[in-house]
């Protein structure tokens, strides 16, 4: 896991490079550079006008980005968005060698890359966001009342991670199947040149996922098994659900259940602090070092004492639990020290690696399979047939997805079987109605939309 890499210092001396400084100016020049060649280019039409939100998104960015990341530090350049970003580069310019090979012009190309990568970007989001709505986006402010501010800056926050392949393969058909038409190009055509591009952007994609640490695995005791550091995804939720517990403190399994404890483990704090099996945790409190006032939270769930008790694992903080028994008077333990709890998690499936391999191998089954290609459309159906399957496979070992709609199965496992059932429809299109795959001629510009 390596979440941030290294951090871009937001001035240079006196000089700020984000905010109303030397980006903004590069933006602005670039820009109007920009527009300037695509209007004497090809007139002010659609296409012209097409770029314009994205620069202002981009002007945008470049402003209010310290604010939005908020880091003391710098702008911090993180592992995953790296990947991301290595990732499109990767399938832009195989997508761009891929269309040579049969005639497309390159320009086509980048034009159908950018709206790919802004809608796919968008889907993946969007997608995330209400998945997890009410555990990660949510803010509300000390008095309980919905905090705006707070609640689009962890939306925005993509760099932190956040992003479903499924989302992102969605929001990118839906801008596919728009240019596509708009540019009046072969659907399934389009769909053989990119589906290895998208399979390889997914496998270096997967290893950002690594690198910031979502997607993870259940607790396994594999020899290539991986630990995530304190803080992580991975060590949360297993605080969260018991198998990792900070303090020794044992709860019951069922998470609506009063916090009652059931074993202390020896030798933890816990323990030392007087904690006793049948005991109730009323609250618990935490402080730092440097503030002489105590945090208080009142539990009445086992899920909120896990909870309370993840919050106040930060080095630095102390931490006591008020506590009853049957009943009857509440007792404070003496508080001690947070640096006793574990440093990292307990050991998982790496996943996003064996998604990282299946997203490879699948890219090469492709490119084996299109020398043998007959009709087209054919790549497109392989692909929708062998991820889903391998998507539904992987996410058995996957815990960081809950079940949906009443099901024991995960979202990306509902969509897969969609997806599986997709594949077989085109492919008894293509097998009953498909075209030959003929010499292929492209226009060798974007028309004007």
């Amino acid at each position: 896991m390596l979440q941030t890499l290294f951090y871009i210092p937001t001035k240079i001396g006196d000089v700020p490079l984000f905010g109303p400084g030397v980006l903004l100016v590069l933006w602005a020049i670039g820009s109007i550079g920009l527009l300037v060649w695509l209007v004497r280019r090809q007139g002010f039409n659609a296409d012209t006008r097409a770029y314009l939100p994205v620069l202002l998104l981009l002007g945008l960015a470049i402003y209010f980005l310290p604010k939005i990341v908020g880091d003391t530090q710098g702008l911090p350049v993180r592992g995953y968005g790296v990947m991301l970003l290595l990732a499109v580069a990767s399938s832009v310019g195989l997508l761009v060698a891929r269309g040579k090979r049969i005639g497309i012009d390159p320009e086509l190309i980048f034009s159908l890359s950018f709206w790919l990568f802004v809608a796919g970007i968008l889907g993946a989001r969007v997608f995330f966001v209400i998945q997890y709505w009410n555990e990660s986006f949510y803010q509300t402010t000390k008095d309980g009342s919905f905090d705006f501010g707070a609640t689009v800056r962890a939306v925005l926050n993509i760099s932190q991670g956040g992003l479903v392949v499924f989302g992102s393969l969605i929001g990118g058909a839906i801008a596919a199947l728009i240019f596509i038409r708009k540019h009046k190009l072969p659907t399934l055509v389009m769909g053989d040149l990119m589906a290895p591009c998208i399979v390889l952007g997914m496998a270096i994609g997967r290893i950002g996922c690594f690198l910031n640490g979502c997607c993870h695995g259940a607790v396994c005791d594999l020899p290539w098994a991986v630990q995530f550091p304190h803080g992580s995804e991975a060590y949360v939720q297993q605080v969260e659900d018991g198998s990792l517990r900070p303090y020794g403190i044992v709860f019951a399994d069922r998470s609506s259940a009063p916090p009652k404890v059931e074993a202390v483990e020896e030798g933890t704090a816990a323990k030392l602090s007087g904690l006793q099996v049948g005991e109730t945790v009323q609250s618990v409190l935490f402080r730092t070092n440097s503030s002489a006032e105590w945090k208080y939270k009142p539990v009445s769930t086992v899920a909120a004492a896990r909870d309370a008790l993840r919050l106040a694992t930060e080095p630095g903080h102390q931490i006591t639990l008020a506590v009853a028994k049957d009943g009857g008077y509440v007792r404070q333990l003496p508080a001690w020290n947070v640096p006793a709890v574990p440093p990292v998690s307990l050991p998982v499936h790496p996943a996003q690696l064996y998604s990282a391999i299946d997203a490879f191998l699948l890219f090469f089954v492709l490119l084996a399979y299109e020398p043998f290609q007959r009709r087209n459309g054919e790549l497109l159906a392989l692909l929708l047939v062998l991820h889903p399957i391998s998507r539904f496979t992987l996410e058995i070992i996957r815990v960081d997805e809950p079940p949906q709609f009443g099901t024991p199965l995960s979202i990306s496992q509902l969509i897969s079987i969609l997806a599986v059932i997709g594949g077989c429809v085109l492919w008894r299109y293509i097998l009953s109605n498909g075209v030959p795959v003929p010499p292929r001629n492209f226009p060798t510009r974007p028309q004007p939309i």
